[in-house]
């Protein structure tokens, strides 16, 4: 293991030697001998610290992240193809031109013989003959179409990168340090958290491995270490700190990045960020970046949600995660309130979906699922976590918040089903337009015009006032009202009636269920002028 060392020199010392070194340049000023500036230079040596490097632990990791090129079998493209060039080199027509004529001398540049009897084709795309990403390809032939990174965590050969980087590719293979290329094998992927592990057979060859961080020892400004392939270059370290934790940038319910401020660019996909100690606090997956370029900011999946999945993946090629089987969604301080909740936290069911295990435990719409196995649940991300990193089949303890008090629920995970969403049942059912609009002004106040639905069910939205709290909150014309406070409506003057009972119970918004053909969800709106 790697000794961890210390960081920049402390202010008190960088003050000290600055005060020491003003005193030397006050000295030189007033002629006294050099001698005396000879011994505080000499102090000012003494007192200072060495500047931190990142060559030990470069040194040690290094050997362990490989370059991870994908290889995928390009075909013809058809010549009917507008948006660019292609042409048929099967030797027809090109025999009989002469050796300076400008076609052929055109394709020689371009590194492809006319007269070749292979029968290759060549895109040029509208980037020019060499600008697309369909290059020379022979029909069913493996090319390069994609680079990435990727590490070593065992000594016989298993590697871990990201499953964007691999997804599209039939053929593998990982450059080493040493420009060693050996075939990989996909062993399993794992879209939802972007994770991948390839497996070399290094005949008996034991390889540089490193080891995962602890998670609880990450903090937000500790240094850290970049290694990987930037824009195929080959291995490139950079260093910065850890920026942020707890990300969610939006690619998925486990969403939990680390954020970090080393260069992190195109190709480092997949590879590995280190703490001073040489062990893996996170797996580089995505940047922010108006340019494409590194701009300070990229995104890892942590240490603690990369080293379950892959292990799940070394173990049995997939992930097999609980299930709940209901649509959430956070809970806003408007919704909190609207409900009684004393502050904006837990996860709100939509919907569940039917037969699903939340359905059988007897989850309804407008629960608020508050706590799972004792635990408080933040956010609906939070509950997707969880609920995900436990095994089918386990039995949990739920808290769930209806009509304005507690109440516990015991549920029997299932098996998150391949194609399935995460957390949510999709919802294909279409808004209801009404046949006419509707006279009713009951509801003007929130800025919704509203009539009846085709089905009988709900209330059709036919306008929306774009002033108003409503459609503040995303509320559109051509969705449809459900239910308020978890009472189902079918008419305006229901709608009144929940409204005028919330205000009894000194309830300041009222929780609207809108179903969009997008499915469903929850809105809080202001319920004041309400009468």
């Amino acid at each position: 293991m790697l000794k961890n060392f210390n960081g920049r020199p402390s202010l008190a010392t960088v003050l000290k030697a600055s005060t020491v070194a003003g005193i030397a340049a006050a000295v030189l000023a007033t002629g006294v001998p050099l001698e005396i500036t000879r011994s505080y230079a000499e102090a000012v040596k003494v007192q200072a610290p060495a500047v931190p490097s990142f060559a030990n632990v470069v040194d040690a990791v290094s050997p362990a992240v490989v370059s991870v090129r994908v290889e995928n079998r390009v075909n013809p493209v058809s010549d009917n193809n507008n948006d660019g060039f292609s042409f048929d080199f099967n030797g027809r027509g090109f025999d009989d031109l002469p050796d300076d004529h400008p076609l052929k001398r055109f394709f020689k540049q371009f590194g492809q013989d006319p007269n070749d009897q292979q029968g290759h084709q060549r895109r040029f795309g509208q980037n020019g003959p060499n600008g697309g990403q369909n290059g020379p390809g022979g029909k069913g032939r493996l090319r390069p179409v994609a680079q990435g990174s990727g590490f070593f965590i065992s000594e016989d050969g298993y590697i871990v990168t990201n499953n964007h980087v691999v997804s599209d590719g039939q053929a593998f293979v990982a450059v080493m340090k040493d420009g060693t290329e050996l075939d990989a094998k996909l062993i399993g992927k794992d879209p939802r958290t972007d994770l991948a592990v390839l497996k070399v057979d290094g005949k008996g060859k034991k390889f540089t491995y490193v080891n995962w961080a602890d998670d609880n020892n990450v903090r937000v400004g500790d240094w850290v270490v970049a290694v990987g392939n930037p824009f195929g270059l080959g291995g490139t370290v950079t260093a910065g700190i850890v920026s942020a934790r707890g990300r969610d940038i939006g690619s998925g319910p486990y969403d939990d990045y680390l954020q970090v401020d080393a260069a992190v660019n195109r190709g480092n996909s997949g590879g590995p960020t280190f703490n001073l100690s040489g062990e893996v606090v996170g797996i580089n997956t995505a940047i922010f970046s108006p340019s494409g370029g590194s701009v300070g900011i990229a995104f890892a999946i942590p240490a603690s949600t990369a080293k379950d999945v892959v292990a799940d993946l070394m173990k049995d090629g997939q992930v097999s995660r609980g299930w709940l089987g209901v649509q959430i969604q956070p809970v806003t301080k408007d919704i909190a309130e609207s409900i009684g909740l004393s502050e904006p936290s837990g996860a709100l069911v939509v919907a569940p979906q039917a037969g699903s295990p939340g359905d059988k435990a007897g989850m309804k719409a407008g629960d608020v699922v508050t706590a799972l196995n004792g635990e408080t649940i933040k956010d609906a991300r939070d509950l997707s976590r969880r609920i995900g990193a436990m095994q089918p089949g386990s039995k949990v303890e739920l808290s769930v918040w209806r009509a304005g008090k507690a109440q516990p629920l015991t549920v029997e995970l299932g098996t998150l089903p391949v194609d399935q969403k995460d957390a949510s049942a999709d919802d294909n059912s279409q808004p209801q337009q009404p046949e006419a609009p509707a006279s009713e002004k009951a509801l003007a106040d929130l800025g919704l015009t509203v009539g009846p639905s085709d089905d009988g069910k709900g209330l059709a939205i036919t306008a929306i006032d774009p002033d108003s709290d409503a459609a503040d909150k995303g509320i559109k014309e051509g969705e449809k009202i459900t239910s308020v406070n978890n009472q189902e409506v079918s008419s305006p003057d229901e709608v009144v009636k929940v409204l005028n009972q919330a205000k009894k119970d000194g309830r300041t918004r009222a929780l609207f269920q809108i179903q969009s053909s997008e499915g469903s969800r929850f809105v809080a709106l202001p319920i004041n002028g309400q009468g």
